[in-house]
């Protein structure tokens, strides 16, 4: 992508406007968080757009800072409160940062009154500027609408995983989000690279147990780390078991018996942009197909805070494959809207 191309996806998806202010944030290592290739060449990258917003700037009337955190070690986890205190004051703010921070940035563009808007683009690489970045957006926001609306019917959606276990998940009582990569107006807040529609399952917290009764997500959650599967069963919306007896598994029973929230099931994403590749890079291979979330679900609509929120992918080349997703209206009708691990693009148009 030069850099015509790049001024011209900064107009188009953030339109920043004379007399806003713009905050670029980034985390740094510390302490037994240590760096990395990626992460050291994310703020070089960041230091570019940084210095291409600065030109813009200039010309349009509105002004860049740039501001740094200690990273929080964990996606999704709490940032500081003095870096939520300054967002609060500008009105786009992009963080490019190795740890997830959309789950804190969030309720600040959608808290009412407010007058920011902002794009979370955790682990975001350089060469997603030759590959997600590089779609067509108002294509990615039509799929991701079209989804959306697919999701707000649904009660239901069962999984079938390329290990031959499957998950029913309880969509009842929820409301689905497009992120379709639009960024112009306060209020909005996306991932980017975009392209996605999501939802949190039904939970059956207790405010809502006694009209909806309990949610009935239920199942086997397969999830392959490195070369370990290790398998989640799931009742009433939650990891009640792993099985496994490999290392990986006994460590993220540790993980789970930390923190009782951690064990809700917090989301079910549909990727949507074309241009998406697989690469092992959860803010890319999500956009591309299926993904499912364990812990924080308050910032999607759900009921469960958490100090984690973690996506685990399974389109076509993941180490799992989501090889069918079947959506179950309320009249019980039927759309199968993923098939031999990829969606059904025809069914969008």
């Amino acid at each position: 992508m030069n850099r015509g191309e790049k001024i011209k996806m900064f107009k188009d998806v953030f339109a920043p406007k004379s007399g806003e202010k713009v905050l670029f944030v980034i985390d740094t290592p510390h302490d037994e968080i240590k760096d990395n290739d990626n992460w050291l060449d994310r703020r070089k990258m960041a230091k570019e757009w940084y210095k291409t917003f600065g030109e813009m700037g200039k010309v349009t009337g509105f002004t860049v800072s740039w501001m740094e955190y200690k990273a929080t070690g964990m996606n999704n986890a709490p940032v500081p409160e003095e870096v939520l205190e300054a967002i609060r004051n500008f009105n786009l703010v992009l963080a490019m940062t190795e740890f997830s921070s959309t789950s804190s940035i969030i309720p600040i563009c959608k808290a009412k009154g407010a007058t920011t808007r902002g794009a979370s683009m955790p682990s975001v690489e350089r060469r997603m500027e030759n590959s997600a970045f590089k779609a067509n957006y108002q294509e990615v926001k039509k799929y991701a609408l079209a989804i959306e609306k697919m999701l707000n019917k649904a009660v239901s959606a069962e999984i079938l995983f390329s290990t031959g276990d499957t998950l029913y998940i309880d969509l009842r009582n929820r409301k689905a989000h497009a992120d379709t990569g639009d960024c112009t107006e306060y209020g909005q807040s996306i991932n980017f690279p975009s392209g996605e529609a999501c939802i949190t399952p039904y939970e059956g917290a207790p405010d809502e147990i006694e009209k909806f009764g309990k949610s009935k997500t239920k199942g086997i959650w397969p999830v392959k780390y490195d070369n370990e599967l290790v398998i989640y069963v799931v009742e009433n919306n939650r990891i009640v078991d792993l099985k496994g007896e490999g290392k990986k598994a006994d460590e993220m029973r540790t993980f789970f018996n930390g923190n009782d929230t951690r064990r809700n099931i917090a989301e079910l994403g549909l990727g949507c942009n074309p241009k998406a590749i697989i690469t092992g890079n959860v803010l890319e291979d999500e956009k591309v197909g299926l993904h499912i979330a364990y812990g924080m679900s308050s910032h999607l609509g759900g009921k469960t805070d958490s100090d984690i929120h973690q996506d685990i992918c399974y389109s076509k080349d993941c180490p799992i494959e989501g090889t069918k997703l079947i959506l179950i209206n309320n009249d019980g009708s039927k759309i199968e809207l993923i098939k031999d691990a990829m969606l059904q693009y025809e069914l969008l148009k």
